[in-house]
């Protein structure tokens, strides 16, 4: 768990129109509680924040995706080394289906890989998604999402949702939260088509006695709003003409005779937010008041307390004091409830600059280019940053919206908000004049779901059922075959055969629920899992689920549209050109497969030591193969009647052993277990499969000795198949035991990049990649600067170079250049 956030707090108060200040806000006692339950939610609720860096937009089946996971605290923004699992998935939204998926290493906060998209996968638009096991805990909202098209060699056509001429949906979003008999409000508004897309619109709004009360029109995506005064015992409607010149007609929301209003100015003052709480309600305690609350990043920053006696207050709340992001303000009434709130965004200019220089105007066909990128803050002050780098070719991935996802609208917007943001990094372009107005009004018309201030003041804070994964995690039940719980705990034994041979050996027991978890597994590729339960001495009447089987769960509210367009000549480009090079790619891979010369060598032969082995000779050995272990059940029943002085009584797993002198006063004592190397009970022996064992060695006496005082019943070495083949473990497993292949940590493949200072074959081919070099771990010195080189291609075009990265304190950087090769 995380160290408890100190919350610093400001405490206002509104009397006779001026503003104090009062720095104890302690002496209230509903501030009082309001702090420390805060403080207790955020500390027990941590949250992180994921975001993917890809090479480019678009991609023919075949391709690689490369891919850099960035992973931050979800409060402060700061490097999150908490997790060391991302799981990164491709989902088809038509099919709300896992297509492809996952799991990488994160180390220091970032994790690299790729994606191989396979040539069964059908044309179209794709969401790409990840998150860490801690975001589960959450709404799926909250996952990073990002939207690929890919394009088949032998069919150019793309799935995409056909956007019907239908009537638009608009929905009506008072500022605050609700509409007020006498007080006016200002009201958001935003109209999409059948795709979510926002589109332009324009309407009036009438009263019950069909006057016009005023008109409104869309200003940005299909978003805007107007002012309304809602007069008493009125109800409005609002009206947008259709194409095919008819009326859609949207009710606003419902008025309420009593209640408060909230407007807030957050563009005119540069110093501070001005908050405008208006009222209408009975005044019967001349004592009550109203209390505003501002927080972001996880803590609470401000509290203004408004006596009701004043109908009207305007409350600054300086913009110093919060940090750059998304901030929440809410009003709770005189009987501490919430009733309104509103989203605004803190711009503070903290966001980092980078430069990409390259040290020519322009360069020829496969000549090296070199690039010196420098990362500065506001004030031009260099600082340290962690960054990826993607330099592709524009003809042939064109740039599908210049105002996508980025780094920087992801972390500081589009993560804490519920719903697709269109062209999300237009509100961060300093190009666009009116970012900030248009970013005031998605923040009036967008969802959030961070937290509910009902949970936070009674208490209740949901259980963590997803913890931080430090390594891989292997969770599951056991059930009995009816499927009923197995009432009472479970010993389970874990047994995890890596692709390099080694093998992991895990015991422990499950709760009373039957619920198992093993944490911090580390193992690359794939890994055959083999789980043994045994309820009390020798019950392995029991089922055993494991939840890594299942496939993940894919919750997506409206398909996104396709935001690539091509035109055809560089629809036809891309897909020839592409299928040249993945081409060239398989031939380079087979020129490197190069058949060596048979030779002889004459050598004395080296008996490798076995490292799972600390003792010399054994004392018995038997061999484990065909002939001894057909229609045997455990490892007892094999060496049973094969070694002199080893006495095995009862069958299968029943059995019991004992070595003949083994036992002190108190009677005959058992041997001690080993299973590769490492000591095991008998119940955990049993449920080996006998084909999965090499050989078992019996140590009596003196040669039990280095095992100590545990070993004075004497030793059953089991030794496992080491190098086996995951086509030798049997298909059906013993009861009680389940037998999977689970995915590991994805191997990372480095990306190939041609170096034509030096002459190689396959130089003879031409060179069209789309993907001319990707750089996933560039780290900015001290001085803010990194170098990269790479060669151009064959291609006479333009190169579009993008840099996206972060410092350790949160703040995101973005830059793109362009090179010209002629």
């Amino acid at each position: 768990m995380r160290p408890a956030i100190s919350i610093p707090v400001r405490l206002f108060f509104i009397l006779a129109g001026t503003l104090f200040f009062s720095f104890r806000p302690n002496d209230d006692e509903f501030i009082k509680r309001l702090l420390e339950q805060f403080r207790v939610y955020i500390n027990q609720q941590p949250t992180e924040k994921v975001y993917i860096h890809i090479d480019r937009d678009t991609y023919l089946t075949g391709e690689t995706v490369w891919l850099k996971g960035y992973m931050f605290d979800g409060y402060t923004h700061t490097a999150d080394t908490l997790s060391s699992v991302l799981y990164v998935e491709l989902v088809d939204p038509y099919a709300r289906q896992v297509c492809l998926r996952t799991q990488l290493r994160a180390t220091g906060s970032y994790a690299i890989g790729q994606l191989i998209l396979p040539d069964s996968l059908p044309a179209g638009s794709y969401q790409l998604r990840a998150y860490t096991n801690l975001m589960r805990n959450y709404s799926e909202s909250y996952f990073f999402t990002k939207t690929l098209t890919v394009l088949h060699a032998d069919d150019s056509s793309v799935r995409t949702t056909p956007v019907k001429q239908t009537q638009p949906d608009v929905q009506f979003l008072p500022e605050g939260g609700h509409l007020v008999t006498g007080l006016t409000s200002r009201i958001a508004f935003k109209a999409v088509n059948s795709v979510g897309q926002g589109v332009a619109a324009k309407g009036f709004v009438l009263d019950a006695k069909k006057d016009t009360v005023i008109g409104f029109f869309t200003t940005h995506l299909g978003m805007g709003h107007f002012m309304l005064k809602p007069e008493p015992a009125q109800t409005y409607t609002a009206f947008v003409p259709l194409p095919n010149g008819t009326l859609a007609s949207y009710a606003l929301p419902v008025i309420q005779e009593q209640g408060v209003v909230m407007q807030v100015e957050n563009l005119t003052n540069k110093d501070n937010v001005l908050v405008y709480v208006m009222h209408n309600k009975a005044i019967t305690d001349t004592a009550a008041t109203l209390t505003l609350v501002a927080q972001a990043g996880g803590q609470i920053i401000q509290v203004a307390k408004i006596p009701l006696t004043r109908k009207m207050a305007a409350v600054r709340l300086p913009r110093a004091t919060f940090p750059e992001g998304i901030a929440q303000l809410t009003v709770f009434d005189e009987t501490q409830k919430p009733v309104c709130e509103r989203l605004i965004f803190i711009n503070k200019n903290e966001q980092l600059n980078v430069a990409v220089v390259a040290d020519k105007a322009s360069y020829k066909n496969r000549e090296q280019v070199n690039l010196t990128i420098k990362t500065t803050n506001a004030d031009g002050k260099p600082l340290s940053a962690n960054l990826s780098l993607a330099a592709v070719d524009t003809k042939l991935a064109p740039e599908g919206d210049s105002n996508s996802t980025t780094i920087r609208s992801h972390i500081l917007l589009s993560s804490d908000l519920v719903g697709t943001i269109e062209q999300p990094d237009t509100y961060f372009n300093p190009e666009n004049k009116d970012r900030l107005l248009q970013l005031d009004l998605l923040l009036m018309t967008q969802g959030w779901r961070r937290f509910a201030w009902t949970d936070v003041l009674s208490g209740t804070i949901p259980v963590l059922k997803y913890p931080y994964e430090k390594g891989l995690s292997l969770t599951g039940k056991v059930v009995r075959p009816n499927q009923k719980d197995i009432g009472g705990t479970v010993k389970m034994t874990f047994i995890i055969a890596k692709k390099d041979s080694s093998r992991q050996i895990l015991a422990g027991e499950s709760d009373e629920a039957g619920n198992f978890w093993a944490y911090d597994l580390d193992f690359t590729d794939t890994a055959t899992v083999m789980i043994q339960g045994l309820k009390g001495a020798a019950n392995r009447n029991l089922v055993i689920t494991l939840d890594q089987l299942l496939k993940p769960t894919v919750t997506i509210v409206k398909v996104p549209y396709n935001p690539m367009e091509f035109r055809r000549d560089e629809l036809t480009d891309f897909i020839r050109r592409t299928k040249e090079y993945q081409e060239i790619e398989r031939q380079i891979r087979q020129n490197r497969e190069v058949l060596l010369n048979a030779v002889t060598v004459k050598a004395k032969k080296y008996a490798e030591r076995d490292s799972r082995v600390i003792y010399g000779t054994p004392d018995a050995t038997v061999k484990f193969d065909q002939t001894n272990t057909s229609g045997r059940l455990t490892i007892l029943d094999v060496i049973q009647g094969r070694i002199a002085g080893v006495q095995v009584t009862g069958n299968g797993f029943n059995a019991r052993v004992q070595i003949r002198g083994a036992a002190n006063f108190n009677g005959p004592v058992d041997p001690l277990f080993v299973l590769d190397g490492m000591p095991m009970d008998l119940q955990a022996i049993l449920g080996i499969s006998v084909q999965d064992v090499d050989r078992v060695d019996v140590l009596k006496g003196a040669s039990a000795a280095i095992y100590g005082s545990r070993a004075s019943g004497g030793v059953i070495s089991i030794l496992t198949k080491r190098g086996k083949s995951v086509d030798e473990i049997p298909r059906e497993a013993p009861p009680g035991t389940l037998l999977a292949k689970l995915p590991g940590y994805a191997p990372v493949r480095e990306f190939y990049s041609p170096r034509y200072d030096i002459k190689k074959p396959e130089h003879a081919r031409p060179d069209y990649r789309t993907t001319l070099h990707w750089a996933p771990m560039i780290q900015t010195d001290i001085e803010g600067k990194a170098t990269v080189s790479f060669y151009t291609s064959d291609a006479k075009t333009d190169l579009r170079i993008r840099v996206e990265g972060a410092t350790l304190d949160g703040r995101p950087v973005v830059g793109e250049s362009r090179v010209r090769v002629e």
